[in-house]
């Protein structure tokens, strides 16, 4: 698995960094990390980058999501992953992620901390081969349809649809 060597932060139940340990290992323990995820929407406000995830992802392959982000690494603060996941993955730079929540996920072999943030974006998206198959911009009442919907015809990413339940929970 590329990057399994990699040195992710190790975060408790509660939410604090207790230390470090390499991808593979929280992977394999289903030990608690963080990530920093971002929705990214329109300068409008009135919609939202979807992507789908490659089928080599370690976690949920071949699924849509609506946030990019990805493991807190070792010294990096969610702020600090967050803009790092942005440029990385969508090529998305230039513009300071705006914090929203942190949202809890664990299904018993995911237990993360997702620090959510968003920016408002009209600019180009590069998607990040490895990462990303493809995405577009959809409604803002098109994502909720498609996240509050038990059978979707596309596969929607777990963590991500709790998330994105959150946001508009909270805001929308």
């Amino acid at each position: 698995m590329p990057g399994s060597d990699e040195l992710v932060a190790l975060y408790d139940q509660a939410g604090a960094v207790v230390g470090s340990t390499t991808r593979a290992r929280v992977r394999a323990g289903a030990l608690w990390h963080a990530a920093g995820v971002v929705l990214v929407r329109s300068g409008d406000g009135t919609a939202v980058y979807v992507h789908l995830r490659t089928p080599g992802k370690d976690v949920f392959p071949s699924t849509w999501d609506c946030w990019a982000g990805g493991m807190v690494a070792a010294g990096e603060t969610p702020a600090e992953c967050a803009r790092r996941e942005l440029a990385e993955e969508l090529g998305v730079q230039g513009v300071e992620p705006v914090p929203l929540f942190t949202k809890v996920y664990d299904d018993g072999r995911n237990r993360c901390h997702n620090f959510a943030f968003e920016v408002r974006w009209d600019g180009p998206i590069t998607h990040q081969a490895e990462e990303v198959v493809e995405g577009r911009w959809i409604p803002l009442d098109e994502l909720r349809a498609w996240v509050d919907d038990p059978a979707p015809q596309l596969p929607f990413i777990p963590d991500g649809r709790e998330g994105v339940r959150e946001w508009f929970r909270r805001y929308g």
